[in-house]
């Protein structure tokens, strides 16, 4: 699943006319180089959630076949639902197995072939050197297992492999990913993956401006 019902406020006046899914770095709009880079990874078929500016998105996606997948939407109303709810109402489609999630507003060198097709945990997260933006981090990772605290706090990039069940006791509604990761966490059901290489969360103009000067 990649999310990309993200409004963008920190982003406008770019974000006004272009879904940040959309904005292109390194020559490439940022959902195209995931599309191309999941289907090297195996995937077969991918759901997008969309809202600000989803026609546009579904426009230049289509069905998915100039990149050898198919994708099916989950469209959600203009205020979108967040992460966590987003995610929650595209589970019909996404089924009761493992998936894998990535962020529609990164860019990033990670392989997604990394990524475990079945967790043995429920989630199973990708983490980076903490941002400018991030100096505290989010997890801290040891010997493969995230905790909420640490000597070394790391930053969640965007990219996981989660099971169904973390929305267990979840209703529908508007609400983040991230309390579900930390209370997992703190459950001591979650694993993880640190990665070294190139990752930027293009978050802002400026962050924007950094990746494209980088790549």
């Amino acid at each position: 699943m990649i999310l990309a019902a993200g409004r963008g406020e920190r982003m406008r006046p770019l974000t006004d006319l272009t879904p940040k899914p959309l904005i292109e770095v390194g020559g490439q709009p940022l959902i195209s180089r995931h599309l191309e880079r999941l289907k090297q990874a195996g995937v077969d078929e991918v759901i997008i959630n969309t809202a600000w500016l989803g026609e546009q998105i579904e426009e230049y996606v289509s069905d998915g076949h100039p990149w050898g997948v198919k994708v099916v939407y989950s469209r959600e109303a203009k205020g979108a639902l967040e992460t966590g709810g987003g995610i929650l109402k595209a589970m019909p489609l996404l089924g009761n197995q493992p998936f894998w999630l990535v962020n529609g507003d990164i860019w990033t060198d990670f392989p997604f072939a990394r990524l475990p097709e079945r967790p043995s945990d429920c989630a199973h997260l990708v983490l980076v050197d903490n941002p400018p933006h991030n100096e505290k981090g989010d997890f801290a990772l040891a010997n493969g297992r995230v905790h909420t605290s640490g000597a070394q706090m790391l930053t969640f990039a965007g990219i996981a492999a989660l099971k169904p069940n973390l929305w267990s006791g979840y209703r529908p509604g508007n609400f983040p990913l991230a309390p579900l990761l930390r209370r997992a966490a703190e459950l001591g059901r979650v694993s993880g993956d640190y990665w070294p290489g190139a990752w930027h969360d293009i978050g802002t103009p400026e962050r924007l401006q950094a990746a494209r000067q980088a790549i």
